[in-house]
């Protein structure tokens, strides 16, 4: 990728004000787009105006389902510049999605070439309020125009940049999540592991059912005996249990969360004692009874850490810290969005730092 294409537009869109940011609600001006073929392999890195794409209705990823994506944020750091979270390792992640189901791998430092190029570009889209970012969407879907199943040999990679605020309307203040114990999102060796549209598309009826009751989020449990905590629909889980901090295994069903991995190395670095297991609901709603469960909080790219007030299970209700955000959620959310944001130092090399000229 060292020659990027840029086609400028020229009716700039107006940057949105701060507190109408919203969540996915806004796009930049511009987009990174790429295309595969069998004989050329991933090539013609271009940025140009984001707006519609014209597509065929045979096209493969509408009837089967091939398509992949992924979700990283850039962050407006203190001296203007812009930072980027662990991108590398994102694109890692968005690779292993590609292998699962069966779409060309790129070559990590090109595709991070071309973000950087995009960012270059459209960086008076990062927005420098607390509290927010610019949400990075690449995504991949397969454009054969063929009705069979089968692979395709062309596909078509985009990135799209979104302004953010809070993921959640409670922002920072404790959610309430509801165990789903009627539907199921994923079982090992199938795709719960990867960033598909698939994956999602399972979990929005149990989240429509939980809305309606009026909770936030819902707690998958293991596909087999649901019985075991999994994931929450947007984020991995975390509980702590007296002293200790539990999260499920990656067994093959769960995401394995770019937040969730940051979280554990940064508790290790506290002596914070972190244990991945498995860990039963019933396990959870007994230590909220006997007062041993002290915190429970949820990671992922979208919210950071997203502190749990309340979880509901077959009518039964567990109060988690009274309803309050928790001491080490806290502790967590500022230490991330320290580094993030660049008032704190990244001593894991988490940050790519982009110079805005």
């Amino acid at each position: 990728m060292a020659n990027i294409d840029v086609k400028l537009r020229k009716d700039l869109k107006p940057v949105p004000a701060v507190d109408k940011l919203g969540f996915g609600v806004h796009f930049s001006d511009h987009m990174l787009v790429m295309d595969y073929t069998l004989e050329k392999g991933w090539h013609d890195a271009r940025v140009e105006a984001y707006g519609p794409i014209q597509i065929d209705p045979s096209m493969m990823a509408l009837h089967y389902g091939q398509a992949i994506f992924e979700g990283m944020k850039a962050f407006r750091a203190a001296d203007g510049n812009i930072n980027l979270f662990r991108a590398r390792d994102h694109f890692r992640r968005f690779n292993k999605s590609a292998r699962r189901v069966c779409i060309p791998e790129l070559d990590i430092e090109e595709i991070f070439a071309g973000l950087k190029k995009l960012l270059e570009v459209d960086h008076h889209w990062v927005p420098s309020a607390h509290g927010t970012a610019l949400y990075i969407r690449p995504f991949i879907f397969a454009t054969d125009q063929f009705l069979g199943v089968r692979p395709s040999h062309t596909y078509k990679l985009m990135i799209i940049l979104s302004p953010v605020g809070a993921y959640y309307a409670e922002g920072f203040n404790p959610v309430k999540i509801m165990v789903e114990d009627e539907y199921v999102r994923a079982v090992r060796g199938g795709i719960g592991e990867i960033k598909t549209p698939g994956n999602y598309a399972a979990s929005l009826l149990a989240a429509v059912k939980a809305q309606k009751k009026g909770f936030t989020q819902v707690l998958w449990l293991d596909a087999h005996e649901l019985k075991w905590l999994e994931e929450v629909g947007t984020m991995n889980i975390m509980v702590k249990i007296d002293d200790e901090v539990i999260t499920p295994p990656l067994n093959g069903s769960i995401l394995p969360g770019i937040t969730r991995d940051s979280t554990i190395k940064i508790l290790k670095s506290w002596n914070v004692p972190i244990v991945e297991k498995q860990i039963s609901i019933q396990e959870v709603m007994q230590a909220g009874s006997d007062g041993s469960l002290k915190e429970m909080f949820g990671t992922g790219t979208a919210a950071v850490i997203s502190p749990v007030g309340s979880i509901h299970y077959k009518e039964n209700d567990a109060i988690i810290n009274n309803g309050n955000v928790g001491e080490l959620s806290q502790k967590l959310f500022d230490e991330i969005t320290a580094i993030q944001f660049g008032t704190k130092e990244d001593v894991n090399g988490w940050i790519d730092t982009i110079v805005v000229k």
